[in-house]
């Protein structure tokens, strides 16, 4: 039986709130030409999307299925051991987007059981939600994502690198690159030096240069390679002053205390409590539309509130949170994190797919391949750097009340949501700031 080595990486970009140097990149000879995609023609709505049964549009059900898949996969990185080595417990962070937009396009090339896997797997009901309504989803949130806003830049993306000898299937490639926006290129693998430069030069240009060398030794025998890539930038609405920033304890467990650069503004901040996940919340705009949720477990309750992350616990924050003046205290940061995806794909379902049971026959016209490997990689930084003339207003206003005080003193939850698409763009837990 003849086997593909199709290694999916998953790169889930940057997360900052500061400007970056601009990386222009270069040209590549050798990129097939991607085309428009066009979904069928339907009732549209007033944004010009399709509408489905029960009168949501293809990005809103991708939406509800990804943050179920979003939370699902925490609860099982951060309860199995996934964010451990040899130096105990490690920061977890991930793009649940990425994953799942990567899942899903391939998708694209399975068939039988190995598709009915994935989709349910990502949280999908194969028997109520068509394949193409998905695919459509990635297609429009994709696109929105992409699109541009004011004081924030996302790039998401996906490319696959094909032996040059091998021919993938007319149809797999066309969806990979009208739907997905895919860039494609013929590769010879066992010139795994050159190789090796080619890829870790497109994820430096995708990723604006902050990730420079992504991959370290390429298997001569590989045959496809998938790279699914997340890079977003962001500035504060509000942001910090960093003449505030001062060096603070931070408990990373009742025996390790460490020094970290503790950020600190004033300002009327949405704010509140769970009582039944026993944490307490605060919500911070960025520019265009994105947000972060920072969660902060009451003392030993990480666990607990880890577990209990949910779709409903999200929409009754957006209910509950309000206003109200704080003093607030979180540090600087630069987290980042590897996770080999197949034992928690096995957790969720996704099984044939790794195995000789592997039905992609939809990528090269041949049953007999799987996937031999699956790592996300991710990357997120919070820091006060903004606009500096709002920096320096945020610090003059002065409450008609004593604020409280909300100090991100020790392990800490956080996530990033796009308030347009309502997407989970990043989760991280952050059990040690000073961890790099």
């Amino acid at each position: 039986m003849k086997t593909i080595f199709l290694f999916l990486f998953l790169i889930a970009g940057i997360l900052a709130n500061n400007p970056y140097p601009y990386n222009s990149g270069y040209p590549n000879n050798n990129n097939c030409v991607n085309y428009q995609y066009e979904p069928s023609a339907q009732d549209m709505n007033h944004q010009n999307q399709p509408i489905y049964r029960g009168g949501q549009t293809p990005t809103e059900i991708l939406v509800n299925s990804n943050s179920n898949f979003a939370f699902k996969f925490f609860g099982l990185v951060s309860s199995n051991g996934g964010h451990w080595d040899q130096s105990g417990k490690k920061n977890i962070v991930f793009s649940p987007t990425c994953i799942s937009s990567a899942f899903a396009m391939l998708a694209l090339g399975a068939r039988a059981n190995t598709l009915d896997q994935i989709l349910r797997g990502l949280e999908f009901r194969p028997s109520e939600i068509k394949e193409r309504v998905i695919h459509e989803g990635f297609h429009d949130l994709i696109y929105a994502l992409n699109n541009g806003r004011s004081g924030l830049k996302m790039d998401m993306g996906n490319c696959l690198f094909v032996k040059n000898k091998l021919h993938p299937q007319q149809q797999f490639l066309n969806g990979l690159r009208n739907i997905y926006g895919g860039d494609i290129f013929m590769e010879n693998f066992k010139n795994t030096v050159e190789t090796e430069q080619h890829i870790n030069s497109y994820v430096e240009r995708k990723t604006q240069g902050k990730i420079s060398k992504f991959v370290d030794g390429i298997d001569p025998l590989t045959e496809i390679l998938l790279v699914s890539y997340f890079y977003m930038k962001a500035k504060w609405k509000i942001p910090f002053d960093p003449k505030y920033t001062q060096q603070r304890d931070f408990y990373v467990d009742p025996h390790t205390v460490v020094k970290v650069p503790m950020m600190f503004q004033i300002g009327m901040f949405e704010t509140g409590h769970d009582d039944e996940r026993s944490c307490t919340i605060l919500k911070l705009p960025y520019e265009g539309n994105v947000v972060a949720y920072f969660i902060l477990p009451d003392r030993g309750q990480l666990e607990k509130v880890a577990s209990s992350l949910s779709c409903r616990a999200l929409q009754t924050w957006k209910r509950t949170l309000s206003k109200s003046f704080v003093n607030v205290y979180l540090p600087k940061f630069m987290a980042s994190g590897e996770l080999k995806l197949k034992d928690f794909m096995y957790r969720i379902g996704i099984v044939d797919v790794f195995t000789d049971r592997a039905d992609l026959s939809g990528i090269t016209g041949q049953p007999q391949h799987r996937l031999s490997g699956a790592i996300h990689k991710a990357m997120m930084m919070i820091d006060e750097r903004g606009t500096e003339a709002a920096a320096a207003s945020s610090m003059d206003m002065v409450p008609m009340s004593v604020p409280s005080i909300l100090t991100f003193d020790r392990p800490f939850i956080t996530m990033i949501v796009d308030e347009i698409t309502h997407s989970i763009l990043f989760m991280a837990e952050i059990l040690n700031p000073t961890e790099k």
